[in-house]
């Protein structure tokens, strides 16, 4: 405990010098804060990629000191910038009065720099400084170089420090924008139209989940934030829109894990006159084309496991699957009771209103899908775990639904959609009793959504694609967490105060 005060007591004692070395540069008429502007030409990696060209020309960089070394009257700093970092050599006859601010420099500084590249005698390529600009003193104290910033929580709660003291972050969000491009680009060439929707709604519909809930002062009502976007898409094809998509914020009042986050981007695919077989199609473009753009191959390592991308991935219907890990054929099972016995004598707790689709959906859950390692399609969901699909013409009991597997989780979800407004209604109906006998995550009434169908929507496939997951999955990484740059996470205080209480 005294160590631990002894050093919260040197960290103090710094931030008050950081604070006294400010006042010094506003007594002098030296306030970095006052700055507006610095005229950057180039950045670090440019000015090594193209060395030879720029030798003993004239560059102006700007950047955060991450390192000082002092050597009489020369110092080394290394400054890091957007793209990486480079060496500055400041000698003080060459800076003259100029070379006192570089005694003043503090890690975490940010500077502005006009010199001349060059290479020094150890052969690493550098700017010889002629003009030092202080741009913004920094009054808080950078982790420890070679401790870094290691815990998880507090990399999440201040990702802008993680970002400057762990500089290979950076590489998963600038892939993260790549395959986002690479989504939206495959899309508007193959004709479809990007829209929005609305967030705020008084109706969530579109998936299971449970929404949350905020009230609207004007029109002294509650309204939920979407937890989809599917039946907004929808009237769009109603309206005359052939194929559309929407890529943007959902939000689910759910448990968070490495999965899940309560806001997380999704991207859901509209097309009229087509079903979910060429959704498939689309979904294995889209993971093969981001591939493809990030490594030049559809194989990819996850975690020390190796995927291959590559179309076509294989299809299974969930009663297969089922069978093929339990032993259990469900075509063969008609009754209700049946099917409730058969799940007992497998260990599943089931509750009484169960049927025999909703009991598929169940053995599958916890016995096939922890089994799905290579991209895979599975097919023929249970009607009632599909409140938006069509029936199956070969087994009405079933619906033209796929969710998408790889490494064990879903990625996708989609089908042809139901656009019987007499069958949607009833759905609706039933998911409205489930809600009524306790499922906060069935899906709620929507009377618009069913006039929407009276109008007309033509048969229309549509899908729907977890970005965060499939970015975690294409950047190798274990959390949501670790792609989305400001994770939802409790405030700090409110941690501590639930600490003391326990």
């Amino acid at each position: 405990m005294q160590k631990k005060t002894q050093e919260e007591k040197r960290l103090n004692e710094m931030l008050l010098l950081r604070r006294r070395k400010l006042e010094e540069l506003r007594e002098e008429g030296k306030d970095p804060f006052k700055i507006s502007k610095y005229d950057v030409s180039i950045y670090s990696n440019k000015i090594k990629e193209n060395f030879e060209e720029l030798e003993e020309k004239e560059v102006s960089i700007a950047g955060r000191v991450m390192s000082k070394r002092r050597h009489g009257k020369i110092a080394f700093l290394d400054i890091q910038d957007q793209e990486g970092r480079i060496q500055v050599f400041a000698r003080k006859d060459v800076l003259e009065e100029n070379y006192e601010d570089v005694k003043g420099l503090d890690m975490g500084d940010i500077i502005g720099v006009k010199g001349l590249v060059f290479k020094t005698e150890a052969g690493e390529i550098s700017v010889r400084a002629t003009e030092l600009t202080l741009l913004t003193k920094s009054l808080q104290i950078l982790p420890e170089k070679f401790h870094g910033l290691k815990d998880p929580d507090l990399r999440y709660r201040q990702r802008y420090v993680d970002l400057i003291v762990n500089p290979e972050i950076k590489n998963v969000f600038i892939q993260r924008t790549k395959v986002l491009k690479s989504i939206r680009e495959y899309l508007d060439n193959k004709g479809f139209l990007e829209v929005e929707t609305p967030i705020l709604g008084t109706v969530a519909g579109g998936a299971n989940a449970r929404p949350f809930y905020t009230h609207h002062n004007t029109l002294d009502m509650d309204m939920q934030l979407r937890i989809a976007n599917e039946l907004f898409l929808k009237r769009l094809i109603v309206g005359g829109f052939d194929k559309v998509y929407e890529m943007g914020k959902m939000f689910r009042n759910e448990g968070m894990d490495t999965r899940h986050n309560p806001e997380f981007t999704n991207i859901e695919i509209y097309q009229a006159y087509t079903d979910y077989e060429e959704m498939m199609r689309i979904t294995e473009d889209l993971f093969e084309n981001a591939a493809m753009t990030l490594y030049g191959t559809t194989k990819i390592d996850y975690q020390g496991t190796e995927i291959d991308l590559k179309a076509p991935w294989k299809r299974i219907t969930m009663t297969e699957a089922v069978k093929e890990t339990t032993g259990v054929d469900f075509d063969t099972i008609d009754t209700d009771e049946e099917a409730i016995s058969i799940a007992k004598a497998k260990g599943l707790n089931v509750e009484e209103n169960w049927t025999r689709g909703k009991i598929i959906a169940e053995m599958f859950e916890e016995f096939a899908e922890g089994t799905l390692i290579q991209p895979t399609f599975v097919t023929k969901h249970p009607v009632e775990v599909s409140p938006l699909s069509k029936r199956s013409l070969e087994d009405e009991r079933l619906t033209d639904r796929f969710e998408a597997f790889i490494y064990t989780w879903e990625f996708a979800n989609a089908f042809t959609e139901l656009n019987d407004p007499i069958d949607q209604k009833q759905r609706f109906e039933d998911q409205v009793k489930e809600k009524e006998a306790g499922d906060d995550e069935a899906h709620p009434m929507d009377h618009d959504f069913i006039n929407a169908l009276e109008v007309g929507l033509p048969p229309t496939g549509g899908l729907g694609i977890g970005v965060d997951r499939m970015i975690m999955l294409l950047t190798n990484q274990p959390s949501i967490r670790d792609v989305v740059f400001f994770p939802t996470m409790k405030p700090i205080g409110q941690e501590k105060e639930e600490e003391e209480e326990n």
